[in-house]
């Protein structure tokens, strides 16, 4: 018998499935494609940031080379100062490690927590790249499955926890739901967490566009927060720097000690020009950020003024916030057909729910994810026109349903 590979077991990415139903498909001038598809920003960085890349380019030699493995020390400096300043509590550089993305940040947090067979906790829907993770390690992911308004309960949670549990992974803002955990709801894993001696991962990737004013959670008050918090963010969202790759991830030096092995073997050192600009765009570019969250928090307004003509026609806001709206269509096919035959017919790419869930969990089929990052208020009004004019079969309603 042929014993296939950890990766051949592995769904394909998501967003790379959903670009190729684009092959072969004509959008008219007068209906071109609205991709709500990825959450990255396809602008590039603003020209001061950029010229910074240049100079530092150009008159750093050093940042062509190899660099330390968890990072800039300046920059790890400054996240934590800034961290401290935002959340309360304390932190220093030996608890930040620069990484490649926050996706890698991901990946050697779990690395490092984690052995072949061990269990970890994600709540559905969840970040699809985070399953992914889980799948290629040998690890079993345990569905925590969200409740009303897309929040998963603690109280579930607990009653999933093993021998073999070794995290709990929170995302908030949330991808793909949008909705921002409270803080006492983060408290609460964490407490959780902390009494199991199980890490609580919080993934905080959007957390420069959350719409609430002040700190998200108090956890790093707490003086033993490195014991059970481990925290992971990007710098591409806040600054488009997707391409250079920047995330981090916070911990206890102890953890940070064992996610340097993992780090070294990968890529030896995060991207360096990407870093600096990190660092120049940390120092000074918090008005132009604040603008940048405006924004957003303005496409998220207008996915609620346009949302009453989708409801009318049976669909059902579940999430949103930050850079998406997770929706509920009312349509008798699963979303996973939806979404492809939205292409061709209205000119939209989005990904199905399908994409967000265990294969047996039906609500999938169901929900669709909105990636409103790169398309502005005019554009969402079109968008919920588009599809308030879908006439297509109706799903069956009432008890029976």
């Amino acid at each position: 018998m042929t014993q296939i590979s950890r990766t051949e077991s592995t769904f394909a990415p998501p967003v790379m499935e959903a670009r190729r139903w684009l092959q072969g498909v004509a959008f008219p001038a007068e209906r071109p494609l609205i991709n709500v598809s990825q959450a990255a920003p396809v602008d590039p960085p603003p020209e001061p940031l950029r010229k910074v890349i240049a100079e530092t380019a150009l008159n750093q030699p050093e940042a062509h080379l190899y660099g330390p493995v968890l990072g800039l020390p300046e920059l790890r400096a400054e996240v934590a100062a800034q961290w401290s300043g935002a959340y309360g509590g304390t932190l220093s550089t030996e608890n930040v490690a620069i990484t490649s993305g926050c996706n890698q940040a991901f990946c050697a947090a779990i690395n490092a927590l984690t052995n072949e067979g061990d269990e970890v906790i994600l709540p559905t829907p969840w970040y699809f790249n985070h399953k992914m993770w889980l799948d290629m390690n040998g690890l079993q992911c345990v569905p925590l499955a969200a409740g009303a308004g897309l929040l998963p309960d603690p109280d579930q949670a607990a009653t999933y926890i093993t021998e073999r549990t070794r995290a709990i992974v929170l995302v908030s803002p949330n991808n793909p739901g949008g909705v921002e955990y409270p803080a006492s709801l983060l408290r609460a894993f964490y407490e959780l967490a902390q009494r199991h001696g199980i890490a609580l991962i919080v993934d905080e990737t959007y957390r420069d566009f959350d719409a609430r004013s002040g700190a998200a959670h108090d956890l790093f008050t707490d003086p033993d927060w490195g014991d059970t918090l481990i925290q992971l963010y990007s710098f591409s969202k806040a600054y488009r720097l997707t391409g250079h790759r920047v995330g981090a991830m916070v911990a206890s030096p102890a953890r940070l000690a064992e996610a340097e092995k993992f780090l070294d073997t990968v890529t030896i050192c995060p991207n360096q020009l990407g870093q600096h600009a990190a660092l120049w765009g940390m120092r000074n570019l918090g008005q132009w950020l604040a603008g940048e969250r405006a924004e957003i928090l303005d496409r998220r307004a207008a996915i609620e003024d346009n949302m009453p003509k989708l409801a009318a026609r049976g669909w059902e806001l579940l999430g949103n916030g930050a850079y998406f709206a997770y929706l509920r269509h009312p349509f008798a096919m699963p979303s996973n057909e939806l979404a492809q035959k939205l292409v061709a017919e209205a000119g939209v790419l989005l990904l199905p729910g399908t994409m967000f869930r265990p294969a047996d969990d039906p609500s999938g089929a169901r929900e669709l994810r909105l990636a409103f990052a790169n398309v502005d208020r005019a554009q969402i009004g079109t968008l919920f026109d588009r599809l308030e004019r879908l006439s297509w079969p109706l799903a069956p309603t009432g008890p029976s349903a």
